[in-house]
């Protein structure tokens, strides 16, 4: 081997010196590797031990089967949305109400009209007129906001609150946008 470095021109010494920088630089190497390794191990370990001791399988179980229970529960609220969705035309959601005296010799407007429509102004109007001995209640039909009876002139403004229902806030909010 004294003769390959001979005819090279190297020093044997030499050669042996840089293997040995070159050996210590790769030991320090792998013990920073190592040390690394270890760091990452201890972080894996404390991450799969899970909560309070128990396995990260048992927790990823655990949540698989609520996110299958909130999925059912998403489909069956879905469902009763929809079914609500079709009966909420059928639904009164206007009314108005107006307040009068029927008769002069009774006062502090007990006697009222309210109208109940849906979202196709059909619905009923019920008058009640108070007096000093009875309570009249009558009912009258309401077919996309007009009636087949003549109406009174509360009926006719209680009609026209319900009709209107909600407008007035609809074109406030149209118009902030």
């Amino acid at each position: 081997m004294n003769d390959f470095f001979t005819s090279v021109g190297m020093d044997p010494a030499i050669v042996i010196l840089i293997l040995a920088v070159f050996i210590v630089i790769l030991f320090l190497v792998v013990f920073r590797m190592g040390a690394r390794i270890r760091r990452l191990e201890k972080k894996y370990r404390g991450f799969m031990k899970g909560k309070d001791g128990q396995s990260l399988e048992k927790v990823f179980v655990h949540h698989f089967r609520d996110l299958e229970r909130l999925v059912q529960a998403n489909e069956q609220h879905e469902q009763r949305i929809e079914v609500l969705r079709k009966n909420y035309g059928r639904l009164f959601s206007k009314y108005g109400v107006e307040k009068y005296d029927a008769f002069d010799d009774v006062g502090g407007k007990m006697s009222f009209v309210l109208a109940l429509l849906d979202k196709n102004n059909t619905g009923v109007i019920l008058n009640a007129i108070h007096s000093r001995d009875n309570c009249f209640l009558y009912l009258k039909e309401i077919v996309k906001g007009e009636s087949y009876v003549m109406l009174s002139q509360e009926e006719v403004e209680a009609l026209r609150k319900a009709v209107n229902f909600g407008l007035a806030e609809s074109v406030e909010n149209g118009a902030d946008q």
